[in-house]
């Protein structure tokens, strides 16, 4: 039984993939040549920690997310997450197995890394050497730069610092983190900073761990106290939305842009008595993807 099926007997028709009230959501991702990219694009990889597919479009639907519209043409796609909670979803995807189509397959990857058996790879995949994406990108000449976000990229213990520790330039302190209600704001400061030290012929590789959607974001919603909830995270998306042209500012450097925007999992707000995520629930597995390509 798929997924869609499951949602319906749940009721959960909002977070359909697609075909519910949200019409652009049905935007598929075009195959892209990925050896074509690599080299002489800046990458992008924005994760939108913990937001919801069912949020995502009912918010562009309603036109509440102006510039993600105008930055996503066709829409949030829906896709499979590999993983239930921050720190799984993101191991697969620096191992090259981002979200993946909500619809039969077979799905050809963007970036892999060589190990025998794989069926996944295509001839549009760039195939990096090395034990991660990140790694294989460093070997061909990116720097690689983290921007923290959640508390798996914390740099404060040794768990908070495995992710991290796998690009060649880090950053987080408490005002990127989840407490912080101005968290994206500030972590758009440190992409400017850092990429403005970058010589503009070096090619970039930046992660983003966007913080400001998971728990707590009962401050985005003036009035709401203390409880986080789905309201307040549609709230938290919008505040994200407001700063997304400068965040595109930041990344553009002169050479076009490939970035890929998507959730790592979704999370509850009390549906079927969940709260929270790391539970194979379909909200908490069906994420919003997006890839564009930005030119100066």
């Amino acid at each position: 039984m798929g997924v869609t099926s499951v949602m319906r007997m749940m009721g959960l028709v909002d977070v359909t993939c697609p075909g519910g009230r949200a019409e652009r959501a049905r935007g598929v991702t075009a195959v892209r040549d990925m050896n074509a990219i690599v080299g002489t694009y800046d990458l992008a990889l924005i994760t939108l920690d913990t937001l919801r597919y069912d949020v995502a479009v009912e918010e562009l639907a309603a036109g509440r997310t102006p510039h993600l519209a105008a930055l996503l043409p066709s829409g949030w796609e829906c896709r499979h997450s590999p993983g239930t909670f921050t720190y799984a979803a993101h191991a697969a995807f620096f191992a090259g197995f981002l979200p993946t189509p909500a619809r039969p397959g077979p799905h050809r990857r963007l970036f892999a890394l060589g190990f025998e058996g794989s069926e996944s790879i295509g001839p549009e995949t760039c195939v990096l050497d090395g034990a991660t994406i990140v790694e294989g990108l460093a070997a061909r000449g990116y720097h690689t730069l983290c921007i923290g976000g959640t508390g798996f990229f914390n740099l404060q213990n040794p768990l908070g610092r495995v992710l991290p520790g796998l690009f060649a330039e880090r950053h987080w302190h408490p005002a990127l983190g989840v407490t912080e209600p101005r968290s994206f704001e500030n972590q758009i400061g440190v992409i400017e900073e850092s990429l403005a030290r970058l010589s503009p012929d070096r090619r970039a590789f930046t992660f983003v761990n966007v913080a400001a959607l998971h728990q707590p974001n009962h401050f985005y919603l003036p009035g709401s106290g203390t409880g986080d909830t789905v309201a307040s995270h549609a709230a938290a998306l919008r505040y994200v939305d407001a700063h997304i042209p400068r965040l595109v500012r930041a990344l553009t450097r002169g050479a076009p842009v490939f970035m890929i925007v998507c959730s790592d999992h979704g999370t509850l707000y009390g549906e079927d008595g969940y709260v929270g995520h790391r539970v194979a629930h379909p909200i908490v597995t069906t994420v919003p993807y997006a890839e564009i390509v930005v030119s100066t």
